[in-house]
């Protein structure tokens, strides 16, 4: 059984005030906490990157819908992937260091999920947003 969920990613600045278009993650089952959510997230991101290193798919070529989906995010770019595969052990262990250190916060709809144990309040069409913060250096 799949479940799919739909995720919205954003960091502040000059592209903040769009409304960008939640993309959608299949994931293997509906987390229940924001803990899970996290690692399902990243695990799958992880594998996507792995596999399209091994298709030797390193540097993909660009659709119009992808240029324009990137250029609302603020940033259009090839992807391309050098250096070696990622360890899931330490995408796993980062993703919850960063969410404990405050470098990303996750919105279920308008509602902050601030705990890693926080229960995610499912409801009909939720979209997460997650939001990274820059840290600025004086």
């Amino acid at each position: 059984m799949s479940f799919t969920i739909y995720v919205r990613m954003k960091k502040p600045g000059r592209g903040m005030s769009r409304d960008l278009p939640p993309v959608p993650f299949v994931l293997g089952e509906r987390p229940a906490t924001v803990r899970r959510l996290l690692l399902d997230l990243t695990e799958l991101g992880v594998r996507d990157y792995n596999e399209r290193k091994d298709e030797g798919q390193l540097l993909p070529f660009l659709t119009r819908e992808e240029i324009s989906t990137q250029a609302l995010r603020g940033k259009v770019a090839f992807g391309a992937h050098t250096g070696e595969k990622a360890l899931l052990h330490k995408a796993l262990e980062n993703t919850i260091q960063c969410f404990e250190d405050g470098i990303y916060r996750v919105f279920a709809g308008d509602e902050e999920l601030t705990g890693l144990e926080d229960a995610i309040p499912w409801k009909d069409d939720l979209i997460f947003t997650f939001i990274r913060l820059v840290m600025l250096s004086g």
